[in-house]
């Protein structure tokens, strides 16, 4: 790959970037869950068995921040990402196990300029997580906007 940074024009639909692999540890799980979401299914092995999650399982937070590491090491900070306005969809379809491999794609869906700021695309996607099993755990659908490779002319 060149050293030229994804621009808005090269996010057309259809476009599918994988992500991952991630294998998360229980010490991660344990971590943010003191920080962020500390309830006992987070935090404790047994209180996970003894839950409906089965194990020792990633709050949906956790699950988020970590698809949101792997969709920013596949191509955000190849990119000139401008951020995004939110995300419209975040779906937690399984938990996450300590000891799972998580790995998945993201698709492009739409893309469009912008007509309130000349010079910025906005990419709709469709992601998907699975864990090493094919299960999916994670999906979300959003939108990123991007900065196009040129502006459009004035009156255009």
């Amino acid at each position: 790959m060149s050293d030229q940074k994804l621009t808005f024009e090269d996010f057309e639909p259809g476009r599918t970037f994988a992500l991952g692999p991630k294998t998360v540890t229980g010490a991660e799980i344990i971590e943010f869950a003191r920080e962020f979401d500390p309830q006992p299914m987070h935090l404790d092995e047994a209180a996970g068995l003894a839950s409906i999650l089965g194990g020792l399982a990633a709050s949906g937070w956790h699950t988020s921040a970590m698809f949101m590491r792997m969709m920013t090491d596949s191509f955000i900070l190849n990119s000139l990402s401008q951020g995004a306005p939110g995300i419209d969809v975040m779906e937690w379809r399984k938990p996450v196990l300590a000891g799972d491999t998580l790995a998945g794609h993201s698709t492009v869906t739409e893309a469009r300029a912008l007509k309130s700021r000349p010079g910025i695309g906005i990419v709709k996607f469709r992601h998907e997580i699975a864990n090493q099993n094919g299960d999916l755990v994670c999906a979300a659908e959003g939108s990123i906007m991007f900065a196009m490779r040129k502006a459009p002319e004035a009156g255009a």
